[in-house]
């Protein structure tokens, strides 16, 4: 079969430029997600208690929140919260004062900061944050409350970037958990992050705060998981990614390439791109945009996604036969990759595995 020109959910792409401002159909989905939170049913599940307690458990004094799961009756004092790499444990005390402050608007950005700075230690933190009463919607509000300031002309001062921050990287702590990721899809939270990836500014707010936004669907990625693969293509995310790898900072390159990278190497994922020509073709133009700016500001880690990006598509028969016409020229100039451009060749030295990929896709190219 031949590919066909069609649509990237229903509306014609526009070059590489295909992260357009949400539509009609992202702002349904959003609207969706909200209306999702008002009768509270996936916020608070097992009637707002950590998974384990039973309903005689006595709840922490003064704060309305369970004891921890397997910690009936417990007092402020005897619960711990477990730490990765067998350290001290951590007061239950100190970490559920933090998630009830989260309801408090006058003590929340406090909260915001000490528990993100705790997230990569405490291993219970998703659950306890997800099952807490009030918690994800006070991180909602958080992130709702902010849009009115990323419309042009743009007012988000650096404060209010740095405390919508914390809320997300919160919600990465849930994006990566087990247990609470499932639910985190379910309640479709991700749409909300949406706006602030399709932002453009390149003032420090806005690049922090879509790097953050990235940090979220990169964690979701991370882990192997079809659920994840499938909602995320059903939503504008890779048109959001490519607009960030062509026009982002270094870092948010990286993020949003592995985002893709990720993505391509799910058989759902690679079937979907390669689907049409214009998907097809959407990718494969801004990685080569991409190779063309890492000669003049050589990255490793960004090359080596990009490499691992051209190598999954050279998968598909018809983006293989693509490739061969359209594969930047300075990957192909020396199949024996002696003779590259110096910046390329550089980070080939560097890395080993970046350098084999590009050999891989040589040969399914049959360019070498």
């Amino acid at each position: 079969q031949s590919w066909t020109a069609l649509h990237w959910h229903g509306a014609p792409l526009s070059g590489i430029h295909c992260a357009r401002s949400l539509g009609k159909p992202g702002r349904r989905q959003i609207a969706g997600a909200m209306e999702y939170y008002s009768n509270g049913a996936m916020l608070g599940g097992a009637g707002s208690r950590i998974p384990g307690v039973g309903m005689g458990a006595a709840p922490l004094h003064g704060a309305g929140l369970p004891g921890l799961a397997g910690m009936s009756g417990a007092s402020m004092s005897g619960p711990a919260v477990a730490q990765r790499g067998g350290g001290q444990q951590q007061s239950a005390e100190e970490v559920y004062h933090h998630v009830q402050d989260l309801r408090v608007a006058e003590r929340r950005e406090h909260a915001l900061l000490e528990l993100s700075k705790r997230r990569e230690s405490l291993t219970d933190l998703a659950p306890i944050l997800w099952h807490s009463f009030g918690t994800i919607v006070a991180l909602i509000q958080e992130i709702v409350c902010i849009y009115p300031q990323l419309s042009p002309p743009p007012t988000l001062t650096a404060p209010a970037s740095n405390r919508v921050c914390n809320s997300l990287a919160l919600l990465q702590c849930v994006a990566s958990h087990p247990e609470t990721r499932p639910l985190f899809l379910k309640a479709h939270i991700p749409l909300l992050l949406y706006p602030f990836l399709n932002t453009v500014s390149k003032d420090r707010p806005f690049e922090y705060l879509r790097l953050t936004s990235l940090g979220v669907i990169g964690a979701l990625v991370k882990v192997d998981d079809a659920e994840v693969i499938s909602f995320l293509l059903q939503t504008e995310i890779i048109p959001l990614c490519l607009r960030i790898m062509e026009t982002g900072s270094e870092l948010s390159k990286t993020v949003a390439t592995f985002i893709v990278q990720k993505l391509l190497l799910d058989d759902m994922g690679l079937t979907y791109i390669c689907a049409t020509a214009e998907r097809f073709y959407a990718v494969s133009s801004v990685l080569a945009k991409m190779v063309n700016t890492l000669q003049q500001n050589p990255s490793i880690r960004l090359l080596k996604h990009v490499i691992r990006c051209y190598l999954r598509l050279s998968d598909n028969a018809r983006a293989r036969e693509a490739l061969r016409q359209c594969l930047p020229e300075c990957l192909q100039a020396d199949p024996t990759l002696q003779h590259l451009p110096e910046p390329i060749m550089n980070c080939l030295r560097e890395d080993s595995a970046t350098k084999r990929w590009l050999l891989s896709l040589l040969q399914n190219l049959n360019l070498r």
